[in-house]
């Protein structure tokens, strides 16, 4: 038997050992909850078990040998490293945003489903197996080494670093603000503290130990994703069905949403609600209007209200309320039209009546229709064509033993992150099916707990907000607004399960943002220490040296990382999907025109990625309010998040543009591509 033969079948029994004692220790909390242990005490519990694994793992694994820092010494076998892409894969968004999109958005949330799971196709066929031909560390190692061109140059291996930190540290704060989402809603420690605290966990494993740290951490973590996320789904679909197969069981709830949906859509209470909201937008539309006048005026108005408290001994909380309420306030005429507008969409949109969530591209006439499909479609591709050039998706195909093992990997990924993806749309539509039976038209005087415990977490912006708009005291549809990174955290409680399923809910949530933290944050330092300092700065420095380099490079990032998420700059699908725009605009040109087209050379890989960067920013920044730009600027009404569709053509025509303009590759780059091509 072989040496790798027998590390795959000890790794075997280490995990199956390992998922046992798994499922021993959930059984134990199972019978702790029953004899009345605190459910903090379970909660804690949870937290630091999985923790404390991880970090055990890492301090296991630490390690100051390159290849095995780097590269998990290239003898991960194609299961095990399928397991760690797919958990790699799993981040925050997969596991908390993308339920909660599908909840929210219906048909129109399967765009990520299907680009993201598509993306895994073009990597099997298009990029893997060459760049484990090729045999290095980082993708910018191969795009610089590949575009060196005569005289050699490293502007390419720059340009390539440079695309890999954007991308990775957009990324990584999405990821770092579901830490602390988690952290903070099982601990009661403040937001953002719960960042900090959840950041330890992710530096214990990949300071340590590097990517061998980090791969066999995140199949651990991985393990537990899956079953944290199975066991609620399939406890849900017992319950409303006595079938614990959600995926076969949850199409027989579509038929009865929609019906509801359409009752809801026809009540009086529910056109009266909306009837608020409109009033409540065109007041909005009317302060615009009238700017600058309406903003001098209203900031006036909150300065004689505070200065009034101070005179008349108002209340200590009511002078802070008022203090806080002027503090916020639009800083000038153009944040306040920026704000306002966004207020007055936000009214207008809670105004307008429903639409079949479950009816492909549903509006109100064909023209909008064919905007949502558009939408849809571009979203697909940019998804798509992102995953297929996020460097630390990528990179996890440099730690197989081989090019045929690279390819099973990509299979293995596939599988294990379609056993979630198919489990995600079930979720989605049995918790809306519980709202709808249990919350809807209740009282509001008999809320359930969940409610006011979510909204407490954010107090300034609440994860879940039900408002008595029309003041009758029942709950309608229009009034109840969820955020939907929680939808997946709140599914047990919101379902009337026992407290240790949530805590096994939020440990599958944690364990998804950890990994996918710890494989970006390993990249950015990796393509810094690698790309730039030894590649560039210090070639002669010693493999001590060079891993030294990147764990102080890690911490640094990690640092940064965790003060920007504190700053909650936008919901964690948000900047996910502008990450995907962002890597696919810059990366997969260069990457797929590198590999398959001798012709390119490097002066057209640099006008590639530059011109695929700046457009796709461009366009980003010229659409969406939360950068100054407005939707009135859109191209053919394509979304900001898409920006992709534009960033990708212009990266590949500016790239073959400039190639044939200039001097085709040496002989020794053909060579190269000849070389990672052969099977």
């Amino acid at each position: 038997m072989s040496q790798q033969k027998r590390f795959t079948q000890r790794l075997t029994s280490y995990y199956l050992w390992y998922t046992l004692l798994f499922f021993i220790f959930l059984i134990v909390l199972t019978i702790l909850e029953k004899e009345g242990v605190p459910r903090v005490w379970i909660g804690y519990l949870f937290m630091f078990a999985t923790i404390v694994i991880y970090a055990g793992i890492g301090l296991v694994s630490r390690t100051s040998d390159i290849a095995e820092y780097y590269v998990a010494g290239r003898r991960v076998p194609a299961v095990f490293n399928g397991m760690a892409t797919a958990a790699d894969w799993m981040s925050a968004a997969s596991f908390l945003s993308l339920a909660g999109g599908l909840y929210l958005q219906g048909f129109e949330g399967l765009a990520y489903i299907i680009g993201w799971t598509g993306g895994f196709c073009l990597v099997a066929m298009l990029i893997a197996p060459y760049i484990r031909k090729f045999g290095q560390y980082t993708i910018a190692d191969f795009l610089g080494t590949r575009f060196a061109g005569k005289p050699n140059t490293n502007m390419v291996r720059i340009l390539a670093v440079l695309a890999t930190v954007f991308i990775s540290f957009i990324y990584v704060v999405a990821q770092i603000y579901g830490v602390g989402l988690i952290t903070s809603r099982f601990t009661g420690v403040d937001f953002s503290v719960g960042i900090f605290l959840g950041l330890a966990s992710i530096l214990v494993c990949s300071f340590l130990g590097g990517m061998r740290a980090v791969t066999w951490t995140q199949v651990s973590q991985y393990i537990i994703i899956v079953i944290a996320f199975m066991i609620p789904v399939a406890w849900l679909s017992a319950k409303h069905t006595d079938n614990p197969f959600p995926q076969i069981s949850y199409g027989a709830f579509l038929p009865e949403l929609a019906k509801k949906e359409a009752q809801f859509d026809n009540s009086a209470k529910e056109k009266e609600v909306r009837n608020i909201y409109k009033l409540r937008a065109d007041e909005y539309d009317k302060k615009i209007q009238q700017l600058p006048e309406s903003w001098e005026s209203g900031r006036a108005e909150l300065q004689k209200n505070l200065d009034e408290l101070k005179a008349g001994n108002g209340s200590l909380i009511a002078i802070k309320t008022a203090s806080r309420a002027l503090a916020s306030y639009s800083a000038s005429p153009a944040d306040a039209r920026n704000s306002w507008a966004e207020a007055r969409n936000s009214y207008l949109q809670k105004s307008r009546s429903g639409f079949a969530q479950y009816t492909p591209y549903a509006a109100k006439d064909k023209a909008e229709s064919d905007i949502k499909r558009n939408n849809f479609m571009a979203l697909v591709l940019c998804l798509m064509m992102g995953t297929a050039a996020l460097p630390h998706v990528l990179t996890r195909y440099y730690t197989t033993p081989s090019v045929t093992e690279s390819r099973d990997s990509v299979f293995w990924s596939l599988f294990f992150i379609m056993l979630l993806y198919i489990t995600i749309p079930s979720l989605a539509i049995l918790v809306k099916y519980d709202i709808y039976n249990s919350l809807v038209g209740s009282e509001f005087s008999k809320l359930p707990s969940w409610v006011t415990y979510w909204a407490n977490i954010d107090k300034l912006n609440p994860l879940v907000s039900i408002t008595d708009i029309n003041k009758d005291g029942i709950v309608q549809l229009a009034e109840i607004v969820l955020d939907g990174d929680i939808i997946v955290l709140a599914t047990p409680e919101i379902a009337g399960l026992p407290y240790v399923v949530s805590g096994l809910v939020a440990a599958g949530g944690l364990a998804a943002a950890l990994s996918t933290a710890d494989g970006l944050l390993l990249t950015i330092s990796n393509s810094l220490s690698h790309d730039i300092y030894y590649k560039i700065i210090d070639p002669t420095a010693s493999t001590q040296k060079r891993v030294t380099i990147s764990k102080l490079l890690l911490l640094v990032v990690a640092l940064v990382a965790a003060y920007v998420a504190s700053l909650k700059p936008a919901d964690i699908l948000s900047l996910v999907g502008a990450a995907f725009s962002v890597g696919a605009s810059t990366l997969f040109p260069a990457l797929i025109l590198g590999i398959f087209w001798k012709r390119a050379n490097r002066q057209g890989a640099i006008a590639g990625i530059i011109t695929g960067f700046f457009i796709c920013v461009f366009y980003m920044v010229f659409t969406h309010p939360l950068f100054g730009g407005s939707p009135d600027n859109q191209w053919w009404h394509i979304a900001p998040i898409s920006a992709g569709v534009f960033g990708v053509p212009a990266g590949f025509v500016a790239m073959v543009a400039i190639s044939l303009m200039t001097p085709a590759p040496d002989q020794h780059t053909v060579e190269l591509i000849d070389y990672i091509r052969a099977p």
